[in-house]
């Protein structure tokens, strides 16, 4: 299986790679510098930020609970990254009252309690379902 998903997934991106080379149209430059730019930002700063999370998380939430805490985290992290703009209106302008009408940082916050809440809740659920380990065995 995982040689399988392996293949598959060198494939799917040797044709990304061929379709993004023929449609470039010579700005190989500019897209050769985005892709080091997310590289940088992706190893440099966004990779240290979630190993530390994990460790930090690994410390402080005892080892019953950490995968619910997990989820947890890695749901709040992919709701709020794409929605943290629209929170701080950007895009939104004064002449034009129809473009993010809605007031997306309170709904922001809505939607992260209802992950914290659900996440607490799949946490009491472990703990009430799921027999407690001695420390000798």
């Amino acid at each position: 299986m995982r040689r399988g998903l392996l293949v598959i997934g060198v494939l799917v991106m040797l044709y990304a790679v061929v379709g993004a080379v023929a449609d470039l149209g010579g700005k190989l430059g500019g897209v050769l510098i985005f892709l080091v730019g997310v590289l940088v930002v992706h190893d440099g700063i966004w990779l240290p930020l979630v190993l530390m999370t994990g460790t930090v998380l690994n410390r402080l939430v005892p080892p019953r609970y950490q995968g619910p805490v997990r989820i947890g985290a890695i749901v709040a992290v992919a709701v709020t990254v794409p929605a943290l703009p629209l929170a701080f209106g950007r895009g939104r302008t004064a002449d034009n009252p129809s473009a993010l009408p809605l007031d997306y940082g309170r709904n922001l916050a809505l939607v992260l309690l209802a992950v914290a809440v659900t996440t607490g809740i799949f946490s009491v659920r472990r703990r009430k379902t799921r027999p407690r380990r001695d420390a000798n065995t």
